[in-house]
């Protein structure tokens, strides 16, 4: 054991960022650009590859398909108990669950819905705009001023949400292994952790930004680490994991989530060079001589631009010659 912990350390004053930075980079040039789709679920799409890769690298706040695996509590860990679970939370618009047909010669509006839960959002909206209303059974007749207030009205009524949980647009249950999941387009982590029937120490979201702030910057850093990591073992793309728990550090250290880019990691480096280096080199130097800043150059871009031994490896040691005193005797 103490010899493979012996061999797994790295050499004094090796550049682990430049290794970390080639053994992710280089797969990455392999990707293909693909997504995949669920077996029986044809309709959800989960990024894979290159997109998925830069999407984690460069913490998007909103991916662009967003999904949550949500798991069920013992209670509800059955298929009557997730379906269940899964209409609950799965958002519902009055657009969804009503017809809606104008009358231009009377200026009258006919909405149709069984919903009850419709009916009575669409009687206090009526109300609200002091419409004259008229209920028979399923049809709800709704007369308006003009035609232009009917139309503002159908407009507002449709992007009301009447259930459901924010942005989760579609759930589908399936059975794997001995549990019962929910995996949703869209994802809401901190309303879903709460909902009634969910495993909140199992439920997990492909969204690191909502990690970070529901769970906090350690969550962040280990959803970094296995969304990473999962983009890769898809691909058969074998890099050690420690590589990307270096980057996953990087875009966490500060205590909060940041991209690895001129908005991000690269563009808080202390050295002025570096940070010239990389982007934006003209407003980086203006910047520097008008705020007199100083450059240390302690790390590799600037040591290079100004043509000094870079401080890694064999040039991380500095010694300090003293001449040898002879004595006579």
């Amino acid at each position: 054991m103490t010899k493979k912990d012996k061999r797994a350390l790295i050499a004094p004053g090796e550049s682990v960022g430049t290794i970390a930075a080639q053994s992710i980079g280089e797969p990455g040039t392999q990707m293909t650009l693909r997504t995949f789709h669920y077996a029986g679920v044809a309709e959800l799409a989960v990024p894979l590859g290159l997109p998925r890769l830069i999407e984690i690298i460069d913490a998007k706040k909103t991916p662009k398909n967003p999904m949550m695996n949500v798991y069920m509590d013992e209670k509800h860990n059955n298929k009557a108990g997730a379906e269940k679970v899964a209409k609950r939370i799965r958002e519902a618009f009055i657009r969804d669950i009503c017809s809606f047909k104008i009358n231009s010669e009377d200026k009258t509006l006919i909405i149709e819905t069984d919903d009850k839960d419709a009916k009575g959002e669409i009687e206090a909206a009526s109300d609200r705009q002091g419409f004259d209303m008229e209920v028979k059974g399923n049809k709800i007749t709704i007369t308006g001023k003009s035609l232009l207030d009917i139309k503002t009205f159908i407009d507002k009524l449709k992007r009301k949400r009447i259930r459901g949980i924010k942005d989760i647009k579609r759930s589908y249950v399936r059975k794997e292994g001995d549990d019962f999941m929910i995996y949703t387009e869209g994802s809401n982590l901190k309303t879903v952790l709460n909902a009634e029937g969910v495993d909140s120490e199992r439920t997990t979201t492909n969204d690191i930004y909502q990690i970070y702030e529901t769970l906090g910057i350690e969550a962040a850093r280990n959803a970094i680490i296995v969304e990473a990591k999962k983009v890769l073992d898809d691909q058969s793309l074998d890099v050690d994991i420690r590589h990307i728990m270096l980057v996953a550090d990087q875009m966490t250290v500060t205590g909060e989530l940041q991209a690895v880019g001129r908005h991000g990691v690269s563009g808080a480096k202390d050295s002025v060079l570096a940070r010239a280096a990389f982007e934006e080199t003209e407003r980086h130097i203006l910047e520097a001589a008008i705020t007199g800043e100083v450059d240390s150059l302690g790390g590799v871009a600037e040591n290079i631009i100004v043509g000094q031994t870079v401080p890694i490896g064999t040039g991380t040691v500095v010694l300090e010659a003293k001449p040898v005193q002879h004595t006579k005797k």
